[in-house]
């Protein structure tokens, strides 16, 4: 935790970007723990930390839509981590409700199964992006709010 600290020291917004796009990513690493260090005991600035930390997530999960958009169901097992049971589960429940289903790939585990499914699938990038985002940014709001407020209190 304390090179983390010092990542998030010497990188501030850069490294809460890149540390959210790996999370983002196929990669698990908590984004949310990561936003907290930075507003908490780093002090910066929460919107500035909810900007940088929901692009660099997007940018993450539009890797997984990449990875899915290559179409080989091995390298998404291989690369991406998600089993084959996963992903069939994840295109029947995206198959029916469309690329905004990306709203929900901020969920763990499920999400990056979701972007996989919704790029393999080949899905309107568009509203995939634009969902994506509007996840994200409410999670990543209703966590930065939750902390004020309980750093407001003590």
């Amino acid at each position: 935790m304390d090179f983390l600290l010092e990542f998030l020291t010497q990188w501030g917004y850069a490294g809460l970007f890149l540390c959210a796009f790996i999370a983002g990513s196929v990669v698990p690493l908590s984004s949310e723990a990561i936003l907290l260090a930075c507003i908490g005991p780093l002090h910066l600035s929460p919107l500035w930390c909810l900007l940088w930390a929901t692009a660099g997530n997007v940018c993450g999960g539009m890797t997984c839509y990449w990875l899915g958009s290559l179409g080989n169901e091995q390298w998404i097992e291989r690369y991406a981590h998600v089993s084959h049971d996963k992903m069939e589960r994840a295109k029947r429940w995206v198959e029916h409700r469309g690329a905004w289903m990306a709203f929900f790939a901020f969920i763990p585990l499920l999400g990056s199964a979701i972007t996989v499914a919704l790029g393999y699938m080949h899905a309107n990038r568009g509203i995939t992006v634009l969902a994506m985002t509007l996840g994200k940014v409410i999670r990543y709001a209703i966590i930065i709010w939750g902390t004020l407020g309980i750093i407001h209190i003590l």
